[in-house]
C-alpha cells in the first residue's frame, strides 16, 4: 500500500466520521480515487459541486474490539491481519482495557464532602466540571488542583483513578475536573494540537484558566496555590495552561503527555505522538515553569522523548542543579527521577522516568480507566511537588 498523501489523510478521516468505513478503507487500499465523493443531486436535478476537503480539526479513535485489539485504534492507519487475509484498522495506540463498569466500585464521599457538578461560561464557550470539596473545608484559604482528563475518560473516571480526591481530603484541597465534551472532540480529547487552544486568552486554555479563577471567587482559594495536571492530551493541555498562565498556576503536572505547541494539525500531532515534536514553542515566561513529569517508558501511545520536550520547554535555559534518584515502587516498577534544583535546594523541575511501564496513570487505581496501580504514587508525588510552589503574584 502507498504511503497516503495529507489530502488522501484527511479524506480518509472525512470519510470515517461520517461512518462511511467502507469507502474509507477502500481509499486506505488505494481502491478509489482520493477525490471527495460527488454530492447527491439537488432537487433541480443539477449535482453539486464538492467542496474541497478539509483537514480534521480533530483526533477520533476506533474504540477497542474484537476486530482492533486491546486498544484505541487510529482509523488513517491500516494493517492486515495474517490470520484472515483482511485489511482493517489496528492498534495504534496500546492501551490498556477500560475496567468493566461492573467491577467498579460506587462512589461514597466522607460525611460533609461534596462533589458537585458545576458549568463555566466566557467569551471562549461552555465547560462542565465537577468539584471536589473535602470534608475538612470550612471556608479557610486553601490549594486548588485542577485535573485534565485522557481522551474517552469523564471527570468520575479520572478521579477514581488518580484518587486525588482521598489526596485532597488528606492534605486539604479542592479538586476540579473540566470535562470536555463529544461535542467539541468525539473521543472527547482536549484539543492539544489546533493552534487556538494553545494560547492565552483563546480557546480551551482561555476556559480551564477561567474555571479556576471562577472557583477562587466562589470559594476562599489561595490563590499563589493554583496548579494543574493531566494524562495524556489532559497532560499535553496541562504543559499549554501552564505555559500560558504561569501567574495563575504556580506549578503543572505533565504524565504522558507533550510540549506546548508540539503539534498544529493532525498529521503533526500523530508525528509528536510516534516521535515526538520536530518543534515545539520555545516563546513563554523568561523564568521557569515549575513543571513534574511521569512518563513511562514503554508508552507506545506518546513516545517518551516527549517528556524530555516537556522538562526542556519548562526549564526556559535557565541553569539549575541536577540530582538523578533510582528506586523501586512496592509494587515492582523501578523508576528514575531526575529532579532540577534552585539555588535553594527547591526542585523547580522533575521527571519520573517509569522502567517498563505503559501509557497509563503510574500508581492510580484500578477503579478508574488507563491505570497502573503497580508504579509509583504520581498523584502523591504531584501534590508534594505542588504545595512547594507558589504563584509569583502572591495572594
Amino acid at each position: 500500500m502507498k504511503p497516503l498523501s495529507q489530502t488522501a489523510m484527511a479524506e480518509a478521516t472525512r470519510l470515517t466520521t461520517e461512518g462511511r468505513l467502507d469507502e474509507a478503507m477502500a481509499l486506505l487500499r488505494g481502491t478509489i480515487s482520493s477525490a471527495p465523493a460527488p454530492a447527491p443531486c439537488s432537487e433541480a436535478g443539477v449535482e453539486r459541486q464538492p467542496a474541497p476537503p478539509r483537514a480534521p480539526e480533530f483526533i477520533d479513535m476506533v474504540p477497542p474490539s474484537p476486530a482492533t485489539g486491546a486498544g484505541w485504534t487510529s482509523p488513517l492507519h491500516a494493517a492486515t491481519d495474517s490470520s484472515s487475509g483482511t485489511e482493517h484498522a489496528r492498534i495504534v495506540p496500546e492501551l490498556p482495557l477500560r475496567t468493566p463498569p461492573a467491577a467498579r466500585r460506587t462512589t461514597v464521599l466522607p460525611k460533609g464532602a461534596r462533589f458537585e457538578q458545576l458549568a463555566f461560561a466566557n467569551e471562549a464557550g461552555i465547560l462542565d466540571y465537577k468539584l471536589y470539596i473535602p470534608s475538612s473545608f470550612t471556608g479557610q484559604p486553601v490549594p486548588l488542583v485542577m485535573m485534565l482528563h485522557g481522551c474517552t475518560q469523564t471527570p468520575d473516571d479520572f478521579a477514581a483513578g488518580t484518587r486525588m480526591n482521598l489526596l485532597a481530603e488528606e492534605f486539604g484541597f479542592l479538586v476540579a475536573y473540566p470535562a470536555q465534551p463529544k461535542s467539541s472532540n468525539p473521543s472527547k480529547c482536549w484539543n492539544w494540537f489546533r493552534p487556538g487552544d494553545q494560547r492565552r486568552g483563546e480557546g480551551e486554555p482561555a476556559l480551564i484558566a477561567g474555571i479556576a479563577q471562577q472557583i477562587a471567587k466562589d470559594h476562599a482559594i489561595a490563590r499563589s496555590q493554583i496548579y494543574v495536571a493531566g494524562l495524556s492530551a489532559g497532560g499535553a493541555a496541562a504543559a499549554i495552561i501552564g505555559a500560558a498562565y504561569p501567574d495563575i498556576f504556580a506549578a503543572v503536572g505533565v504524565h504522558s503527555g507533550l510540549a506546548c505547541g508540539a503539534a498544529s494539525d493532525i498529521p503533526s500531532a500523530f508525528s509528536a505522538m510516534r516521535q515526538g515534536a520536530k518543534r515545539y514553542r520555545q516563546a513563554g515566561p523568561l523564568r521557569p515553569v515549575p513543571t513534574i513529569v511521569f512518563h513511562g517508558d514503554r508508552d507506545t501511545t506518546v513516545n517518551p522523548v516527549n517528556g524530555n520536550q516537556v522538562i526542556a520547554q519548562a526549564k526556559a535555559g535557565v541553569h539549575l542543579t541536577r540530582a538523578v534518584v533510582s528506586g523501586q515502587s512496592r509494587g515492582g516498577i523501578k523508576y528514575t527521577c531526575v529532579s532540577d534544583k534552585d539555588q535553594g535546594g527547591r526542585a523547580v523541575l522533575e521527571h519520573w522516568t517509569l522502567h517498563e511501564c505503559g501509557h497509563a496513570w503510574s500508581g492510580g487505581s484500578t477503579e478508574g480507566s488507563y491505570t497502573e496501580p503497580r508504579g509509583p504514587d504520581a498523584s502523591r508525588e504531584m501534590i508534594r511537588f505542588f504545595l512547594q510552589h507558589r504563584a509569583s503574584h502572591g495572594e
